[in-house]
């Protein structure tokens, strides 16, 4: 039997290295470290993908014979791209945009190997649906969460019944990394869970 190759996640979030886990995935974390492309004048599949490509192969360059995994999420209101916020207010000002409203959580993920033509990339989409809330509900769920390291400044994982009516789609994508496409994707790299 062949042995399964080693496995780097090129992320510093958390929340994928959490759902990494939570899969049962043997891996090591390496922040790929890079400048994230964030001009929302570029279609929100291209951007996405292009920084979870700018990712993995940062990470790749430095670990041949690896496999390497890396995501980018991005929120889409209407026409409008919402990155990670820059600060508080901004925070406030996504998530007003959000309230009482449908957007759509897009991540783009890159799966490759350094010596090797093999290369997956693939985007998975969810639609969010946000509850109507007050001034002081909105202002309370980001007393409860670090809104500053969070694509349109909310985490489904956390309080996300506050501010989440519904959710169409991948909940783990939501949060960061479509885990059934990402399982299954690696599973075509060798990459398989211990359990």
């Amino acid at each position: 039997m062949a042995e399964t190759p080693k496995l780097i996640l090129a992320s510093g979030s958390p929340r994928r290295k959490d759902l990494l886990t939570e899969a049962c995935f043997v891996f090591e974390v390496v922040n790929p470290d890079v400048e994230e492309n964030e001009d929302c004048s570029i279609p929100i599949r291209t951007l996405t993908e292009m920084n979870a490509r700018l990712k993995a192969e940062a990470v790749a360059n430095r670990h041949p014979d690896t496999v390497i995994v890396a995501a980018d999420t991005l929120v889409l209101l209407g026409d409008q791209v919402l990155t990670k916020p820059a600060d508080r207010a901004e925070a406030r000002h996504m998530l007003e945009s959000l309230n009482g409203s449908s957007h759509q959580v897009f991540t783009a993920v890159a799966i490759m190997k350094y010596n090797s033509d093999k290369e997956n990339c693939f985007d998975v989409v969810t639609d969010v649906h946000f509850k109507h809330l007050s001034s002081k509900e909105m202002t309370a769920y980001h007393d409860k969460i670090n809104p500053m390291d969070k694509a349109g400044a909310y985490a489904a994982q956390e309080y996300g019944a506050d501010i989440i009516e519904r959710i169409e789609g991948s909940m783990t994508n939501v949060i960061g990394l479509p885990m059934n496409e990402v399982a299954c994707a690696l599973a075509e790299f060798g990459v398989i869970p211990t359990e």
